[in-house]
């Protein structure tokens, strides 16, 4: 595996997209490090690759929304430019879970916080997404929560 970090391999597609003209990507790189730099601004340090990830997901997941928002509206042209950007961040967010990888960590958390009511839907939902780390959308763990706890 390479010594760079996410940050670096960030900047360096971003000058490739510059020198190829790119200005999907460009526009995209440019927004992702900006969002970098606001949240490196909050934590007060440089962020690892991790905190990186983190950073790209929930761009991914902003574009998701604006896609589903657009999608109502009867906005195509926009529809496909945030899905071209959502693609772009994608492969700087970590790789999400799939559905039976949820359900076991939901199924991990209902034992170790031994939550049995909707009422304790906090304690579960903090396990989750705290091993989660963004690899999944906390939509998704709600509704999965909520069912198993009849809520």
């Amino acid at each position: 595996m390479s010594d760079r970090t996410l940050k670096e391999q960030i900047r360096d597609e971003l000058t490739a997209a510059m020198k190829s003209g790119d200005k999907v990507e460009l526009g995209t790189l440019r927004m992702l490090t900006a969002a970098i730099v606001v949240r490196e601004k909050d934590v007060l340090h440089e962020l690892t690759d991790d905190e990186v990830r983190e950073v790209a997901a929930r761009e991914v997941k902003r574009r998701t929304e604006s896609i589903e928002a657009f999608q109502q509206g009867g906005r195509l042209d926009l529809v496909e430019k945030e899905t071209a950007e959502r693609t772009i961040l994608q492969a700087y967010a970590p790789e999400q879970l799939s559905d039976p990888e949820v359900d076991a960590l939901v199924d991990e958390a209902l034992v170790a916080t031994g939550a049995t009511s909707p009422a304790e839907m906090g304690k579960v939902m903090g396990f989750v997404m705290g091993k989660a780390k963004g690899k999944v959308d906390g939509s998704v763990v709600q509704a999965k929560v909520r069912e198993r706890l009849g809520g």
